[in-house]
C-alpha cells in the first residue's frame, strides 16, 4: 500500500482525496511531457528524435573546431597590420611661400629645381606657389608622409597668382561687408586664394570667439567655392602686417620670426628694466620679442651676484645694492650717511670678469 500510495500520489494523513487526485491528473500529464521529450523514458525507441540528435551534436563539434581556428588567425591579421608608410622619393627640396622665412620640405624624384625658381606644390589647403629656397638634397625616409613638388612654374601659373591677388582684394571687401551687415565683432586682416581657386583664405582677428556660421553660408553662396575662416592672434596679425619697433627697425615678427616663444616679465626684471608695461610692449600689446633673445646673456651676465636691494658690507661698513649695470659692470651702493659708485671687481674681487 505505501508504494502503491506513494506513485498515485496519495500521501498519508491527506484529508482531501479530491485534491489528490487533481494532484495525480498533473503528474500523470507532466510524465506525458516527459516522456514525449525523452523518448527512452518509456522504453520505447524514438526513432526520429535518436537521428535528430547525432545532426545536432555533428553541428555543434563543427562549431567548436571553426572556433579555436579562427582566433588565432585574427590575432595574427592584428599583430601583422602596419601603418602605411609615406611616399619615397628620390630627393627633397626647400620651399618658402610668399613674404614667409619658414622653410617647408617637400619631395621630388628629377633634380631640376634650383635656388630661386618658381614651384607648384601640393599643400594640406591645395595648390600653391612657392619658391625654392636651397639646394635639393638625397630624400632620407622617416616614416612621415611628405608632399610631393607638382611642377615647376610656367607663365599661366605666374600669371593665375597675380590675377589671385587681384580677385583676393576684391573678395576682402566683400566679406568686410557681409561681416558689417551681419554684426559680427570681428577684424578681417586678409584674404588669400589657392592656385586653382578652390579654396578662399579668410584671416581675421577677435577678442573672443566668433559664430560665423550665417557668415560662412552667405560666402559660400557669392564665390562658390570652399571657405576657410581663420582667426590668429595679435602677435600674428603684426607679423602680417608689420611695422617699426621702438628701435626704429622694422619689427622682428615680420623680418625674420617664424614663431614666436613665450616672453614673461621675469625676463624684464632680470635685465634690470623698469616694470613699465607700456615701454615694454611692442605694438601687438604683448611683452617685446626682444626681450626673450637677451635674456640668456644676462643671466650669464649676472651669474654669481647678490640680488638687487640685498644688504652687503664694504669697508666695514653696511651697504643696499640700489642699482647695477652689468654691462659696463658697475653697481651703486648706499646707506644712510654714504652713497658710492663701484666697479664690480672694485666690490668683488674673488669674481673673476674677464669673460663677461
Amino acid at each position: 500500500m505505501n508504494q502503491s500510495e506513494d506513485r498515485n500520489g496519495i500521501s498519508k494523513g491527506n484529508p482531501n482525496p479530491k485534491q489528490d487526485k487533481k494532484k495525480h491528473h498533473d503528474r500523470g500529464f507532466e510524465q506525458k511531457r516527459d516522456m514525449k521529450h525523452h523518448p527512452k523514458h518509456d522504453g520505447k525507441p524514438n526513432v526520429k528524435s535518436e537521428a535528430k540528435e547525432p545532426r545536432q551534436e555533428v553541428k555543434k563539434e563543427m562549431k567548436q573546431e571553426q572556433r579555436p581556428a579562427q582566433k588565432p588567425e585574427h590575432k595574427k591579421a592584428n599583430h601583422n597590420e602596419r601603418k602605411p608608410e609615406g611616399r619615397v622619393y628620390k630627393y627633397i627640396a626647400f620651399v618658402s611661400f610668399k613674404d614667409s622665412k619658414k622653410i617647408y620640405t617637400f619631395g621630388t624624384d628629377v633634380d631640376e629645381y634650383r635656388v630661386g625658381d618658381d614651384v607648384v606644390v601640393e599643400t594640406i589647403r591645395g595648390l600653391e606657389l612657392g619658391k625654392i629656397v636651397k639646394e635639393t638634397e638625397t630624400f632620407l625616409s622617416n616614416g612621415m608622409e611628405i608632399k610631393p613638388i607638382t611642377r615647376k612654374a610656367t607663365e599661366r601659373d605666374l600669371k593665375q597668382a597675380q590675377e589671385n591677388i587681384e580677385k583676393a582684394g576684391k573678395a576682402m571687401e566683400i566679406c568686410a561687408e557681409c561681416i558689417r551687415k551681419l554684426g559680427l565683432d570681428m577684424n578681417l586682416i586678409e584674404a588669400e586664394y589657392t592656385l586653382d581657386c578652390s579654396k578662399i583664405i579668410f584671416v581675421y582677428v577677435a577678442d573672443e570667439r566668433v559664430d560665423f556660421r550665417e557668415l560662412l553660408k552667405e560666402l559660400a553662396s557669392i564665390f562658390k567655392c570652399r571657405i576657410e575662416l581663420r582667426q590668429i592672434g595679435p602677435r600674428n596679425k603684426s607679423k602680417i602686417i608689420g611695422g617699426l619697433g621702438t628701435c626704429g627697425m622694422e619689427t622682428c615678427c615680420s623680418r625674420f620670426m617664424n614663431d614666436f616663444d613665450v616672453v614673461s616679465i621675469n625676463m624684464a626684471k632680470n635685465q634690470l628694466l623698469a616694470l613699465n608695461i607700456q615701454k615694454l610692449s611692442g605694438q601687438c600689446g604683448k611683452l617685446m620679442c626682444c626681450l626673450k633673445f637677451e635674456d640668456s646673456q644676462y643671466k650669464r651676465l649676472r651669474e654669481g651676484l647678490p640680488k638687487m636691494n640685498s644688504q652687503i658690507e664694504y669697508k666695514g661698513s653696511r651697504y643696499r645694492i640700489t642699482s647695477m649695470n652689468v654691462l659696463l659692470q658697475q653697481v651703486k651702493i648706499e646707506n644712510k650717511e654714504d652713497v658710492q659708485f663701484l666697479s664690480f671687481k672694485e666690490l668683488w674681487p674673488d669674481i673673476d670678469f674677464s669673460d663677461r
